[in-house]
C-alpha cells in the first residue's frame, strides 16, 4: 500500500502573497531534518505539503518522528493513497486503519472534496464510507464531538488520501523566516527556553557561551553544547562562540563594588555578544531573563543591562514564572541537562547582597573603575572558539 505524510502549514496560511517564499524555507527545513532517513518529493497543495518517499522502503515512522520537530508545521499525519473511487477508498480506509479502529470505541468520518467533480459530496462520502466502516466494526460508535479515532478522506486532483488522527506538530514559523539572533546561553534552565522560543518564531540562531576557567570547568562547557544540541533538534545548525571570560570576571571582582558584580558583568556580556552579533549579520540578542527571578532581573537591572547595547534585546521568558519555564523545558528534553551540577560563569563571585534597584549611571560608574576594560573585551572577542552544533 503506498504512504506518505501530509503536512499541515499552520499560520503560512496568513501569509498571502508571500506564502510561497515561507512555503520553501519550510521544505528546505524539512529536508534537512529528513536527510539522514531518505529522499522524498514534496508537493504544495493548498495548505498540505504531500512528502512522499522515493524509496517504498523508507521508514515512515523515523520520518515522521523528523518532522514533529520542524518549525512550521502544525500537524502531520501518514496517509494511505487510493484511486478516487469510493469503492476503493472504503477498502483502503478498513485496510490501512484496521490496528487503529479495532482499538477505538468511537469515531467520526471527515471528508475534504478539493476535486469537486468527485460524484459524490463531502457528506454523501462521510454516510458511505462510516456505514461501511460500522458494518466491518461492530464494537465502534459515532462520536461527532470527541471520538477517539476520526477518519478523514482527502479527495484531490490525483488521487484520494485516508488517514487517521493528526499528529501534532511544533507549531511556529519556519527556521530563517524571521531573520537571526544570538543568544546568550548558560547551563541554566532558562536560555535554552528561550532559544527555544525565538527559533519557533522563524529566527535563525548563534550562540553565545561565556567560560571562565578554572572557575568553570570543562564538564560545565559540554554540559551548554548538550543543551544547543538539543535545542538543535528543533531550530538546526547553531554556531556557537564560546568566549574566554576569566580576565574580565577577576577584573570586575578586584576593582567593582561587590554589590554591582553581576550587573557589570551582564553588561560586559551584552557588549561582546553584540560585538559577535553584529559580525553575523544577527538584528537581535535574546536571553533567558524573567522579571524578579533573581536580583539581576528586576525591572531596574535589565534596565541597567539594556542601556550596554544598541541592539533589540528579546526575552521570550521574561513575563512568565519558573514552572512555566520548567514545563517548556521538559518538553523539549533539556531539563535533565540543566540541572545537572556544573556551574557556569554566573554563578562565579556571586555577591552576597547584590543591588536589586541599581541606577544607571551607578553601574556604568561601576564599569568604569576597570583599567583596559576595551582592550580585554577586544582581546576576548578576537580569542572565541567557534563550535557548530547539529
Amino acid at each position: 500500500m503506498r504512504e506518505i505524510i501530509l503536512v499541515k502549514n499552520g499560520e503560512l496560511v496568513l501569509k498571502g502573497l508571500n506564502r510561497n517564499s515561507f512555503e520553501d524555507v519550510l521544505i528546505k527545513n524539512m529536508k534537512r531534518h529528513l536527510a539522514d532517513i531518505g529522499k522524498f518529493v514534496f508537493t504544495k497543495s493548498q495548505s498540505t505539503i504531500m512528502v512522499e518517499p522515493e524509496n517504498e522502503d523508507t521508514d515512515l515512522d523515523d520520518a515522521a518522528e523528523a518532522l514533529k520537530k520542524v518549525f512550521g508545521i502544525a500537524a502531520l499525519s501518514r496517509a494511505a493513497v487510493c484511486e478516487k473511487d469510493i469503492d476503493d477508498i472504503i477498502k483502503t480506509a478498513k485496510a490501512y486503519l484496521e490496528d487503529e479502529l479495532l482499538v477505538a470505541k468511537t469515531f467520526k468520518v471527515e471528508a475534504k472534496r478539493s476535486d469537486k467533480k468527485f460524484p459524490l459530496n463531502s457528506p454523501q462520502i462521510c454516510r458511505e464510507l462510516g456505514g461501511q466502516i460500522l458494518k466491518a466494526f461492530h464494537h465502534l460508535k459515532v462520536d461527532v464531538h470527541n471520538p477517539d479515532i476520526t477518519v478523514t478522506v482527502e479527495i484531490r486532483d490525483k488521487y484520494a488520501f485516508v488517514r487517521g488522527n493528526n499528529i501534532k506538530g511544533a507549531g511556529g514559523m519556519p527556521t530563517g523566516t524571521s531573520g537571526r539572533a544570538a543568544v546568550l546561553i548558560s547551563g541554566g534552565i532558562d536560555s535554552p527556553v528561550a532559544a527555544y522560543m525565538m527559533a519557533k518564531r522563524g529566527i535563525e540562531l548563534i550562540s553565545v557561551h561565556f567560560a571562565s576557567p578554572p572557575y568553570t570547568s570543562e564538564l560545565a562547557e559540554m554540559k551548554v553544547m548538550e543543551l544547543l544540541k538539543k535545542v538543535a533538534a528543533y531550530s538546526g545548525t547553531i554556531t556557537t562562540y564560546v568566549v574566554p571570560f576569566t580576565e574580565i570576571q577577576e577584573a570586575i571582582r578586584d576593582y567593582c563594588p561587590e554589590d554591582y558584580f553581576t550587573l557589570v558583568m551582564r553588561r560586559i556580556m551584552m557588549k561582546i555578544s553584540e560585538s559577535i552579533a553584529k559580525n553575523q549579520n544577527c538584528m537581535a540578542l535574546i536571553t533567558g531573563e524573567s522579571v524578579g527571578q533573581v536580583a539581576s532581573q528586576t525591572i531596574y537591572a535589565l534596565g541597567c543591562t539594556d542601556s550596554a547595547t544598541d541592539m533589540p534585546v528579546f526575552r521570550p521568558c521574561i513575563g512568565m514564572d519558573k514552572e512555566e519555564i520548567i514545563r517548556i523545558s521538559r518538553d523539549i528534553d533539556t531539563f535533565e541537562t540543566s540541572i545537572q551540577p556544573y556551574e557556569d560563569c554566573c554563578t562565579v563571585f556571586t555577591p552576597k547582597h547584590p543591588k536589586t534597584k541599581p541606577k544607571v549611571q551607578d553601574v556604568i560608574d561601576a564599569e568604569n573603575k576597570i583599567p583596559n576594560l576595551d582592550e580585554m573585551m577586544k582581546k576576548a572577542t578576537e580569542n572565541v572558539k567557534r563550535v557548530f552544533i547539529k
